[in-house]
């Protein structure tokens, strides 16, 4: 009896004869096999039977692998924290870093600011150090447990003025997130002076205000970022207060 000699495949991504080859039913396909193709040349003796899906795709002549699985989508961007934060939850903040400036997620944010650490005082967060041309995020609880804030484009300061641009919005976890941004019909972003910091305005009513010394605030609706009420009452105490800006 003849005995036949051993069928040799020869992958070589260069141009050659090509034919498609049928996969056996019985032959399982395993998933290293799905999603990846190579260009296979017969050699002068090979049948001309090459295994389904490895047919030279559109764009005959290009060499090396062909199908790689595409490259994994970039997650929505996160909010990097130099040391943990003591209002809001790493997965409260995993919401909240999409929604600011791609810009500046992926930049470390710096606590410039805590009434745990530096004291109850507006004067005091004016004074925190941060860069004029540094973004600011306003993170509060108050004393019924609620977490709400502000994020500025611009500097908390003292002003005589509002300051800031169409990039700062108010937000809250009731519990879920929601995100208050500008509505276009007004430009009152922030102002603040040694006895009151205010984030929106309009007919006399502030989406979020704090007094001069940080033990009381309150938010109500308005026309800058057609808000709800930050919190669950439309003025509340302070418990905690945060402000990160980047170093």
């Amino acid at each position: 009896m003849a005995r036949e000699g051993p069928v040799r495949l020869n992958i070589n991504p260069g141009a050659g004869s090509r034919a498609p080859w049928r996969r056996s039913p019985s032959t399982p396909e395993t998933p290293a096999m799905r999603g990846l193709r190579v260009r296979y040349q017969l050699l002068p003796d090979q049948d001309e039977d090459l295994p389904m899906g490895c047919e030279d795709p559109a764009g005959e002549g290009q060499r090396g692998w062909v199908g790689a699985p595409a490259a994994a989508e970039e997650e929505p961007g996160r909010l990097v924290l130099s040391t943990p934060s003591s209002i809001l939850r790493d997965w409260e903040m995993d919401e909240l870093g999409p929604q600011l400036p791609p810009r500046l997620t992926q930049q470390p944010w710096h606590l410039l600011y805590s009434t745990a650490r530096d004291g109850f005082s507006l004067r005091t967060l004016y004074r925190s150090g941060a860069r004029p041309d540094s973004p600011a995020l306003l993170l509060i609880r108050d004393t019924e447990a609620q977490a709400f804030g502000a994020f500025s484009a611009s500097a908390i300061r003292s002003s005589s003025g509002f300051y800031g641009t169409g990039e700062t919005f108010l937000f809250s976890f009731c519990p879920e997130l929601k995100v208050f941004r500008w509505t276009g019909r007004n430009d009152f972003f922030v102002k603040g002076d040694v006895n009151l910091l205010m984030v929106g305005g309009g007919s006399g009513r502030f989406g979020l205000w704090l007094d001069g010394d940080l033990h009381h605030g309150g938010s109500q609706p308005c026309e800058t970022f057609d808000n709800e009420t930050l919190s669950h009452r439309e003025e509340f105490c302070i418990q905690d207060l945060e402000m990160w800006g980047l170093a």
